[in-house]
């Protein structure tokens, strides 16, 4: 499909697939790649090959994959080998520059710290684009990256694939039909850690196959050291990742931000070990408070992670994850596979209210769908962006070590101005995000 611009190629793509939708080609089974003709299929780019982002690779692979970055050339050989006509980079920021009168959608699944960057380029050009979770390393880069996506009018998803589980649609139906009546508090925990640790000392040459200093992209420089920081070491260093929060609250924290129509809180504490300069902790609890949203009561929202996470709520014994709503006239658990209401003799013959939130087509498939025909999808970035200013706002009230009040339209502590510094940061020269 060539083009002499991408504004004529997506004005191709939604024409075709409008007329793909009036034919009735579009159906709730199949995946958008499965519904179009050859010369309809998107050109994409894939940052990151390995790992998560192979898997992102494999949902969008019915398309055309023309460009693909890695900073591991061990990685972007092997995947190569499943697209070989794929023009390759090593860094994001040559393969958007240079790539984007050619493609139409890029795929992100690096390291936490590279997300913002990447995204806002990508954006900036009109790219349509997915971002593994969290959507991105800061408070700040959240904010931007949503309104920057707005304003060019771009598809845009959030890799929480477990969004689309029918389990999850079925409890927020049930939430929504006031089941278990005014829902005030959500639990929220996962049985994970990624903290601990100190900063090595010295470091080594990197191997050859690696290219350390676009690894590195954003932060702050440091040496190679093996095993510490790539692959997948990254979630537990501040400069890299954002713990065990930023990489399973976007996942779990999804679902009652989706039944209870959140947005921003007000307030945030935490509790947890004592701050490490370097490394995220192994076990942490975080308070959210909700206000008032359209007459629903204000929500306080707990997650827990690592060591924190709790044996029971409310006298109910619970897994190693999962979500409890607690309600007035009773209480829900749920994961991404089932739920039970609690007390258990009170829904012993409990109908769930009929099915309105209609079954998925596929978390990718909905973003390859938006992306033809400018159809919504349901974590795009202006869900998605505060949902991950929520998350990581846990971070900062603990990195602060104390109770944070929250002014959101400001993306401002009023009471600890100390937290400035975690809510932006510091940009090495050419990876910034403004």
């Amino acid at each position: 499909m060539k083009s002499s611009t991408n504004t004529d190629r997506r004005d191709f793509l939604k024409t075709s697939a409008g007329a793909a939708l009036s034919a009735g080609l579009w159906t709730s089974g199949a995946s958008a790649a499965e519904s179009t003709s050859a010369n309809q299929k998107l050109n994409i780019a894939c940052i990151g090959t390995a790992n998560r982002a192979a898997a992102d690779i494999d949902g969008v692979k019915g398309e055309h994959i023309v460009a693909l970055c890695d900073v591991d050339d061990v990685y972007l050989e092997r995947q190569l080998q499943n697209f070989p006509g794929a023009r390759t980079y090593n860094d994001f920021r040559e393969l958007i520059d240079q790539e984007s009168d050619k493609i139409d959608a890029v795929t992100i699944a690096t390291a936490d710290h590279t997300h913002g960057p990447a995204a806002i380029r990508a954006i900036r050009k009109g790219l349509h684009v997915y971002v593994e979770k969290p959507l991105s390393h800061t408070v700040h880069e959240a904010r931007v990256i949503a309104q920057a996506a707005k304003e060019h009018g771009v598809a845009t998803q959030l890799g929480t694939q477990i969004h689309a589980k029918d389990n999850y649609r079925r409890v927020v139906e049930i939430i929504r039909s006031g089941a278990i009546g005014d829902v005030t508090e959500a639990h929220v925990w996962v049985g994970k850690h990624w903290g601990g640790g100190e900063r090595p000392e010295g470091g080594q040459e990197p191997p050859k196959n690696l290219h350390w200093d676009l690894w590195i992209g954003p932060a702050p420089e440091r040496p190679f050291v093996a095993g510490r920081y790539h692959p997948a070491q990254w979630r537990r260093w501040w400069d890299f990742g954002t713990g065990t929060l930023g990489d399973m609250a976007c996942h779990f924290m999804d679902l009652p931000f989706w039944a209870l129509d959140l947005k921003y809180p007000t307030h945030c504490s935490t509790e947890g070990p004592p701050v490490h300069p370097e490394t995220c902790p192994i076990g942490l609890t975080v308070h959210l408070d909700f206000p008032e949203r359209d007459g629903k009561s204000p929500v306080k929202l707990t997650w827990y992670d690592g060591n924190m996470i709790p044996q029971e709520i409310n006298g109910q014994r619970v897994p190693a994850n999962g979500v409890m709503f607690v309600g007035s006239e009773g209480m829900m658990f749920a994961d991404y596979s089932n739920y039970r209401l609690f007390p258990a003799e009170k829904f012993s013959d409990f109908t769930p209210p009929e099915q309105s939130i209609p079954p998925s087509i596929g978390h990718h498939a909905e973003w390859i769908k938006a992306c033809k025909e400018g159809t919504p999808t349901t974590c795009d970035f202006d869900y998605s962006g505060p949902l991950t200013e929520s998350v990581l706002l846990g971070n900062i009230a603990y990195r602060c070590e104390q109770a944070i009040e929250w002014d959101a339209e400001n993306l401002k502590a009023p009471n600890c101005p100390e937290a400035d510094k975690y809510i932006r940061k510091e940009y090495r020269e050419g990876w910034e995000v403004v």
